[in-house]
């Protein structure tokens, strides 16, 4: 999951195995798996960022376990 910022300005985690796509426009739109739409303060390129690392830790985590 990662940590996304509302429009509102609180704070919410988000199931990127949810995420169908992010549009890029003054605030970024997630549409989700099942068409609902979220709006968060993070622009396209750092929601991106947040899902490449969250996936990095991952599969670390797992790789690290078939080094034991």
């Amino acid at each position: 999951m990662i940590k996304l910022t509302a429009l509102n300005g609180s704070d919410f985690y988000l199931n990127i195995d949810l995420i169908y796509k992010v549009e890029p426009l003054a605030d970024s739109l997630i549409t989700l798996t099942d068409g609902k739409t979220l709006r968060v303060k993070e622009t396209a390129d750092e929601i991106v960022q947040k899902i490449v690392a969250y996936k990095r830790q991952i599969f670390a985590g797992i790789l690290e376990g078939d080094a034991k």
